[in-house]
Parts: structure tokens; C-alpha cells; sequence
């Protein structure tokens, strides 16, 4: 018994050493594919502009979004410091999708896409970051489920405060919880907040009547 396993041990060993360089050939292969680039005015993050996901036989297309970002783009949602100028992305499944990203605040925003495969993005996140005042462009490649992928600010509480919204591949897979201008409870938030509004101007308009009517009573006698 003794000898069988000193005479199988250069054979494991083998097998445990060929399993190790092919893992760090798969990691320094997915490294190539996800492109990152850094510099003062912020980050780009595994980028991919031409590799496809393994379910895509071939490019269905292009797609382009501008998005801009700041805390003008709050003022439309109630209880919210943050904003985009997009909340919501729609795309063909297997399209090529570049993001111009824009922030118009003085503090750093992202633009960070999570649920993407991660045998082409690591983390499975696509990740655009730009410092105040700066613009930071990149671009990615969905695969071909009809999916609804979160998007939000990763820096603390922004997207509490905010900055989170949706990209729908195809017909998607139902829209997300919390999205500014699309989930529920931010369409019945505005709801309540025009009918608010609009009971206080009824009661300027009351009250300024009933002064009206006061003062002409008051001339009158």
C-alpha cells in the first residue's frame, strides 16, 4: 500500500500542478479581457467592446447613453439629495452599450452595472467613476437574457439618496425596487406631494377671498 502511493504521488502532484497553471491562465485571460483604466479624473472599470458572451452568436448593435449626474437631477423626487438624468435603460439583448458619464457635482459619482457574467467581468460589475466636473466614457456588452440589471452609485449613500436605477435587457425580467421616476413608491411619493402642493395653494386662494370679503364688509359698515 505503501508503495502505491509513493508511486502515485508525482502523479497528483502533476495533476495539482497543471490545475494551478491553468487557473492562472483563465485569471490573466479574464485580466486581458476586462479593461480598466484610472487615472485623476476617475476610473473605468472591466470594460469589454468587442469580446461577446458565450450565449451571443453575434453583435446584435449599438447602443449609446449620455448620462449626466448631480443634485439637479434630485429636485423632481421628494426625500432625494442625488440624481440622474436617466433612471431608466432599455437595450437589445447581445448590444454593445457605451455610457458617457457626465457629473455635473463637485464630489465623485459612479455609474456601476452589477449581474453581468463573470467569466467576462470580473465581480460581474461594469464600473464608471468620474471625479467632480469630469466625463468618463466606456462600454460593455450584455448577453442575451431578458434581464433587468441594477445600476446605482456605490459611494456611501448615494444610492440611498438617490442615484440607483435600472438597465432592462429585451422585455427584462420586472423592474426593480426603490428606482426614481419608476418603481411605485416613488410615482405615489410624487402623487402625494403635487396633491399636497395643490391643497396649499387652494388655501392661499381661500384665504386671500375671505380677506377680500372682509375688507369690503369692513368698508361697507
Amino acid at each position: 500500500m505503501r508503495q502505491l502511493a509513493h508511486s502515485l504521488f508525482p502523479v497528483v502532484l502533476l495533476l495539482l500542478t497543471a490545475t494551478q497553471v491553468q487557473a492562472q491562465n483563465a485569471m490573466q485571460q479574464g485580466d486581458a479581457m476586462a479593461e480598466m483604466r484610472f487615472d485623476e479624473t476617475g476610473m473605468v472599470m472591466n470594460a469589454n467592446a468587442s469580446e461577446l458572451p458565450r450565449d451571443c452568436a453575434r453583435l446584435a448593435g449599438d447602443v449609446e447613453f449620455t448620462v449626466r449626474v448631480g443634485k439637479a437631477y434630485a429636485e423632481d423626487y421628494p426625500s432625494t439629495v442625488f440624481g440622474m438624468s436617466q433612471h431608466e435603460f432599455e437595450v437589445p439583448p447581445c448590444s454593445r452599450v457605451t455610457v458617457t458619464f457626465i457629473n455635473e457635482d463637485e464630489v465623485r459619482h459612479q455609474w456601476m452595472l452589477h449581474g453581468l457574467p463573470r467569466y467576462l467581468y470580473p465581480q460581474g460589475m461594469f464600473h464608471l467613476e468620474a471625479a467632480g466636473g469630469q466625463t468618463q466614457t466606456g462600454s460593455f456588452i450584455v448577453p442575451s437574457d431578458n434581464q433587468t440589471y441594477l445600476v446605482h452609485c456605490d459611494m456611501t449613500q448615494h444610492m440611498e439618496k438617490g442615484m440607483k436605477g435600472q438597465l432592462i435587457v429585451g422585455s427584462g425580467s420586472g423592474n426593480l425596487w426603490s428606482i426614481p421616476g419608476v418603481s411605485r413608491e416613488f410615482r405615489q411619493q410624487q402623487r402625494i406631494t403635487l396633491l399636497g402642493v395643490s391643497v396649499v395653494i387652494c388655501m392661499a386662494v381661500m384665504s386671500f377671498l375671505v380677506l377680500i370679503f372682509l375688507g369690503t364688509s369692513y368698508r361697507g359698515s
